[in-house]
């Protein structure tokens, strides 16, 4: 075992604006696999987050819920436990941005920034007059990400104010091509105000820097990105970059944040205090246990790591790095990057179209987080890559791998054990087998590199293959064929003993991504499996619990299900009036229609219009006119109707070839409401197998962004005239 190591560890810090997405857990998970073989290896591992509490999102979404931005901040942190808690995930610390150890520690930065003496090249704080974007109907100076408009570096349209999500160029709001305010729709105004700005174009930090990013520390795609925005370069427009620019560190009032000294009525921009906020729940944790804060961070030895997604790369390699190294405090040792997490072959999520993943539903549908743990774990890498969550083969995987080679091997052993041999082991394992124990205790070295390194995805398929190995072992002795004789006692227990001792390595190889079935594993078999320690046999079992249950088709039927809306149908009447001939569809008695608040978020129908498309990108949809000439109650589902569309088309032999489509929309129609409603179909969409049957496309219909505020969906209806297969351009 290598010197033990002191390592701190964080996660991104999320936005108390809401709950944790699966992306959240994601990120969690993979820390938590990290951390967890770090400790088995005996380093000593301080792993803390933290939600990231200010900014002018919070406090609008505060007014609006008619709160405090603390008191809103404080709801949403108290919804956190039972996400870590349900996934095994064990920071031990979690606090917040907002505490009194990071309003100290903020302030403390930057007066170690504004105050450089000038034998270290004097302030890397400069305040500038800037023209600042001003909301004429909110009366107040725009935060970055409540300005949209096009990038003026690639172009891309709907980008936020201080970065492109396209091409990941920094820029001022000022610089966005006809800029909106994202709160009311209004051209904003250019006013002038004065800002701080932390001077990341000084020498002193692009030297820094450049040697920090591409010293080999950070993965090489990571910094290759990087090394771009450091060289003046041609964009395709025929602009220029010329480097890295100063960033503007401060917001007007009113502002929820952290008052920068001796300014008041000017807020630290979130960006600079949120990433502190690592450094404040580490401060905060070592306060509980009587450590010396100062004391730990200035250890020569200390290892500081945090793992992130690739859409914050430009705050935690440039911003973060120069702000602590300049402040006269440690770097990051490293910054781990990874991918977005997508669902059913890259398809983007989406809970009313049934394919998002939503951590709790996961959980009440009494799905083991220890089947999404090693789900991941084998799809993830030391890469910046996405992954992607496919239901069949997460099934395939748990119920194939997990399940059918590593977790049986202890059932087809134990049994014997318990029965024939008081649960006793035998110290004889006979020359074959004492060969393969000793061969999958020789994969340790080479299994904890590759925890070591990130490669989750590279230790599970490593794992697995050692598994095969063992069972190929049984499928040649076959102990329940040994156990038909007693004559073949000795060799049944050579069998079975080589098997519970192997399985035991397997365990203590899968623990930092298994915590929970290793725990159990350890009652079973009488060995501490917090180490990384494969060298001890095991002396004698407990009778066996069975350690993991498979996934059963219907929970992830279940777990994808279109969510069922909770409101009755509305009429909704074009402007100018009811069409003459157009069918009509009843309210119910007390029905009201969608609210209409976030018009004024620049949020028609509560959310923002999607990224311009070309009309190239829209032709590939094929949107053809269907008459429903069936329509059905679906037995199982409270929120399936079974639609049978007639969409023109024809089979073979020239007879009308009829489609099955699955809707969710049983809450909101009686199916005879329907029969012989023409309605627009997705016809070129890829049949989606589900426990009901084939869904041969998708009908068009309307909801609005905020489900629990404006609940209900509203099938598209077409004027009269419209015929079934026609299609819409």
């Amino acid at each position: 075992m290598s010197a033990h190591r002191q390592l701190f560890v964080t996660t991104a810090l999320p936005y108390a604006n809401g709950n944790f997405h699966i992306g959240h857990i994601m990120e969690y998970i993979q820390a938590d696999i990290w951390v967890r073989y770090q400790r088995m290896q005996g380093h000593a591992v301080n792993f803390v987050g933290a939600d990231d509490t200010h900014g002018a999102p919070i406090m609008i979404a505060a007014e609006k819920a008619g709160k405090t931005p603390q008191q809103f901040v404080a709801d949403i942190a108290a919804g956190r436990k039972q996400y870590l808690d349900g996934f095994h995930i064990a920071f031990d610390n979690w606090h917040s941005t907002d505490a009194p150890e990071n309003h100290e520690l903020a302030r403390q930065i930057y007066r170690d920034l504004r105050d450089l003496p000038e034998s270290q090249g004097g302030t890397l704080i400069a305040r500038k007059t800037i023209e600042q974007f001003f909301d004429p109907e909110k009366n107040m100076f725009l935060p970055d990400r409540y300005i949209k408009g096009e990038c003026p570096k690639c172009h891309a349209k709907d980008q936020y104010g201080d970065n492109c999500e396209v091409c990941g160029s920094v820029y001022a709001p000022t610089d966005l091509i006809n800029p909106f305010s994202v709160l009311s729709g209004a051209r904003p105004e250019l006013k002038h105000s004065e800002h701080f700005f932390f001077k990341l174009s000084d020498p002193r930090c692009v030297a820094y820097l450049e040697q920090w990013t591409q010293d080999g520390r950070l993965q090489p795609e990571v910094a290759n990105k990087i090394k771009e925005w450091f060289s003046v370069r041609t964009n395709p427009d025929g602009t220029t970059s010329e480097g890295l620019g100063d960033w503007d560190i401060s917001r007007d009032a009113p502002y929820f944040g952290i008052e920068i000294p001796d300014a008041p009525g000017k807020y630290f921009y979130v960006w600079l205090d949120a990433p502190i906020g690592y450094l404040a729940s580490l401060k905060n944790l070592l306060g509980k246990r009587g450590q010396d804060y100062e004391a730990y961070m200035a250890n020569p030895k200390l290892e500081q790591y945090h793992f992130i997604g690739k859409d914050i790369v430009t705050f935690h390699t440039l911003f973060w790095p120069a702000i602590l190294h300049f402040s006269g405090r440690k770097a990051p040792d490293n910054v781990f990057v990874h991918g977005f997490l997508t669902v059913n072959n890259g398809e983007k999520m989406s809970k009313s179209r049934g394919t998002g993943l939503d951590p709790l539903k996961y959980l009440s549908l009494g799905m083991n987080p220890e089947w999404l743990r090693y789900y991941l774990a084998a799809k993830l890498s030391a890469r910046n890559e996405d992954i992607d969550f496919n239901a069949d083969d997460f099934m395939a995987r748990v119920n194939s791998d997990l399940i059918g080679k590593f977790v049986n091997i202890a059932s087809r052993a134990a049994g014997f054990l318990s029965k024939r041999f008081e649960g006793r082991l035998s110290t004889d394992f006979g020359a074959v087998g004492a060969a393969l124990l000793a061969d999958i205790r020789s994969e340790s070295d080479a299994i904890a590199k590759l925890y070591d390194t990130r490669e989750f995805g590279k230790a599970t398929r490593e794992i697995m293959l050692l598994a095969d190995r063992v069972n190929s072992y049984v499928d040649q002795h076959k102990p329940w064929d040994l156990a038909k004789d007693p004559a073949n006692n000795e060799a049944l227990h050579q069998v079975c003993s080589v098997l519970i001792n192997c399985f035991a390595v397997l365990t203590r190889y899968m623990a930092p991504i298994l915590p929970s079935l290793a725990e159990s594993v350890q009652g079973f078999i009488g060995l501490d499996m917090s180490q990384w320690n494969v060298d001890t046999n095991v002396a004698a079992i407990q009778p066996y619990q069975h350690l993991m249950q498979r996934v059963d088709v219907k929970q992830l039927d279940a777990l994808f299900e279109i969510p069922e809306p909770a409101a009755p149908v509305v009429e909704i009447v074009p402007p100018g009036g009811k069409v003459p001939g157009a069918p009509t569809l009843p309210a119910a008695p007390g029905s009201l229609p969608p609210k209409g608040p976030d018009l004024a978020l620049g949020r028609p129908g509560g959310e923002e219009i999607a990224p311009t498309i070309t009309i190239d990108d829209f032709a590939k949809i094929d949107l053809r006119i269907a008459r429903i000439v069936a329509c059905a109650a679906v037995e199982g589902s409270t929120k399936l109707l079974r639609l049978t569309l007639d969409a023109g088309e024809q089979d073979a032999t020239g007879a009308p070839r009829l489609r099955n489509v699955f809707s969710g929309i049983a809450s909101m129609y009686q199916p005879e409401q329907l029969v012989d409603q023409l309605t627009v179909l997705v016809a070129n969409l890829a049949p989606r197998k589900m426990k009901f049957g084939v869904s041969e496309g998708m009908v068009m219909a309307a909801s609005h962004g905020d489900e629990k505020a404006n609940p209900g969906i509203y099938i598209l209806n077409p004027w009269p005239g419209a015929t079934p297969g026609m299609r819409i351009h």
